[in-house]
């Protein structure tokens, strides 16, 4: 069969190479799986970040509660947006007692509010969440980046050994002929291709997800300034006086 043939063709090829090119091909085969098995975590996060951030966004534009939206953003862990909020969240309730629970209009008459420098430390609890976050989504991508930058030039590498066990093998045989130099020869393509099988699907895969993280970034960064305007329109005293 003839797809039997090329597998034992390649099994062929594999065996005849030198220690070295083994290696070679050992370290992309290995960058490889990591950088699959980077592919598919970070694909299924960022799956579920933006299936709980479009289910905490559906509960925080129609509720009119901070607890009731709080009590969503628990249940939904993977939302970058829900933990920026449940940040803002915790530093409004920790100490005192807690602000209006209501989220529109303005603060009634008798209502004790917070003060202009609670806001303050809402904001910067909001800012360590969005670095947290931020972080949280670029693990492991350095990974990517390296094997897709390095892939190629692990795979010459092997290149260059392969051609020179062919010279050697000329040199050895006295002959120039293809028998001599095929397996040399040979050895040399397949860890070029493996170089380039090692660093494409990461190039693409970094590029993909970068531009992912930019995404939740800026959502991220949209969502603190509508949240801190809120919490200022609904929660902070009023200064003037009367």
């Amino acid at each position: 069969m003839p797809g039997l043939s090329s597998l034992g063709g390649f099994g062929e090829i594999i065996a005849d190479v030198g220690p070295l090119e083994k290696v070679v091909l050992v370290v992309l085969l290995v960058m490889s799986v990591i950088s699959w098995a980077i592919i598919l975590h970070k694909a299924l996060q960022f799956r579920m970040i933006t299936s709980e951030s479009g289910r905490f966004l559906k509960t925080y534009r129609e509720s009119r509660r901070f607890s009731l939206v709080a009590s969503g953003a628990k249940r939904l862990r993977q939302s970058p947006l829900g933990r920026v909020y449940l940040a803002a969240y915790q530093e409004l309730s920790a100490g005192g007692a807690p602000p209006p629970d209501v989220m529109d209009g303005a603060p009634e008459p008798g209502e004790e509010g917070i003060s202009i420098d609670r806001l303050d430390s809402v904001q910067r609890a909001m800012r360590r969440v969005h670095s947290s976050e931020v972080e949280r989504m670029e693990r492991y991508l350095a990974f990517l980046a390296t094997t897709a930058s390095s892939g190629p030039f692990v795979g010459l590498l092997g290149t260059v050994v392969g051609i020179m066990n062919s010279f050697q093998a000329i040199g050895t045989q006295g002959s120039a002929s293809l028998a001599v130099v095929a397996p040399g020869i040979s050895g040399a393509l397949v860890a070029t291709a493996a170089g380039l099988a090692a660093a494409i699907p990461a190039v693409v895969g970094y590029n993909y997800f970068v531009g992912r993280v930019r995404h939740w970034t800026m959502e991220m960064d949209n969502f603190a300034l509508e949240l801190a305007n809120l919490v200022e329109r609904r929660l902070v005293r009023s200064t003037k006086p009367f």
